[in-house]
């Protein structure tokens, strides 16, 4: 659900509006400007750092039943292979925004690092995610000093500054075609230049998150390791410490969400705040969520969580339908509502599509053991059929 509040925009306007509100078709009001600065400290890169690290507390989860089975590393091998493929079909075929890939390529590194003892796990990837922090912000941090201020005018950065006008240009240009093409209806164009146009931004793609995704992956390794999801820490400690990191990695976002809204929200801006100037506070804030949402679950009751826990039990299906229903409502084969709807508008679709995933997840585990494509997934890994009805 979460994904979802983050990936909205991008699913109903071109790749580029994700982070750049003027690369929406629609105009982008002053109201939805604030709206971008509470998506950036509430939503953006939390939601898939939380996935990130439970993806590495389930993989040592579906290890340890492996090993008490008998089994070794190569069945989770088999499973992250599967994973990798349907993550390709997904970015080709449905939609560029696919993160499975890459879980499938850090999940595979990730596998190198399954012996260590969980303390060993915490800080290689406590300093990894560090390592991470200072990279990206090298990285982008100074692009916004040479493309939006008189520092590109110097004759030291003017050729900088050109190119770096002429990759902003290109990426506008990317977006305006892909919104054509899905406006059009052509499934077929929109799939091949996917195929023509991305498939050398996979590489790229992974290394824009490799520094988060793998460091996150051993956290959450070691954290299901020391008891964090199952009472084995100390539940006041937790409550402390995930307030604590909560409250401050917060406090240090807003400045950042501030600073990018008062330079009118840039092109390369919003790039620095997203990749680089964000990062450390919001790994903060992924621990602090975590820590709290982990107590939450092992306390709460209710229709409304035992809806919630299902549709986090089908989170694969969850995940890969929600694309596929996105495409009938924004292609021009569906509804062709791409690029015709602003902020608001989407965020209407959001939570019409979080209503569907609590309706439909509960009622389907109660009458199946495994949510449909965890059901395949599960199939593909073990290579043998399994009983989908309960």
């Amino acid at each position: 659900m979460g994904i979802l509040a983050a990936n909205i925009v991008a699913f109903g306007q071109p790749m580029p509006a994700y982070m750049f509100p003027d690369a929406f078709t629609v105009p982008h009001s002053e109201a939805e400007d604030w709206m971008w600065v509470g998506q950036f400290i509430l939503i953006d890169g939390k939601m898939r750092g939380l996935f990130s690290l439970l993806f590495g507390a389930g993989m040592y989860l579906f290890l340890e039943k492996a090993w008490a089975r008998g089994q070794g590393v190569w069945l989770q091998v088999q499973r992250l292979f599967w994973l990798g493929v349907i993550g390709l079909l997904h970015y080709f075929f449905i939609w560029r925004g696919d993160i499975l890939f890459l879980y499938a390529c850090a999940g595979l590194a990730g596998l190198l690092f399954v012996a260590l003892s969980r303390r060993k796990q915490l800080v290689l990837g406590v300093l990894g995610y560090l390592g991470g922090c200072l990279l990206y912000g090298g990285f982008v941090g100074f692009l916004p000093a040479v493309a939006d201020t008189e520092v590109g005018q110097n004759p030291a950065y003017s050729e900088m500054a050109r190119e770096l006008e002429e990759e902003k240009q290109a990426d506008l240009a990317d977006g305006e075609l892909e919104t054509r093409l899905i406006s059009s209806g052509s499934y077929g164009a929109w799939v091949s230049h996917n195929i023509s146009d991305h498939a050398g931004d996979l590489p790229f793609y992974l290394f824009l998150f490799w520094f988060e995704t793998l460091p996150l992956m051993l956290i959450g390794m070691a954290a299901y390791r020391y008891g964090l999801f199952d009472g084995g820490v100390d539940p006041g400690r937790q409550r402390k410490w995930g307030w604590a990191l909560l409250v401050v990695g917060t406090a240090l976002t807003v400045p950042v969400a501030l600073w990018a809204k008062n330079g009118g929200l840039t092109y390369y801006g919003t790039l620095a705040a997203m990749a680089g100037f964000s990062m450390l506070p919001r790994g903060l804030i992924i621990l602090g969520l975590v820590a709290l949402l982990a107590l939450w679950g092992q306390t709460v009751s209710g229709g409304l969580a035992e809806r919630v826990s299902a549709a986090g039990r089908a989170a694969f299906t969850n995940y890969l339908g929600t694309s596929i229903l996105m495409l009938l409502v924004f292609h021009g084969w569906g509804l062709g509502l791409f690029g015709a709807l602003g902020r608001s508008e989407l965020y209407l679709v959001m939570l019409f599509t979080w209503v569907l995933m609590l309706l439909w997840s509960k009622p389907w585990l109660e009458r199946f053991r495994f949510g449909p494509l965890e059901w395949v997934w599960r199939c593909l890994t073990y290579r043998k059929l399994f009983p989908l009805r309960r």
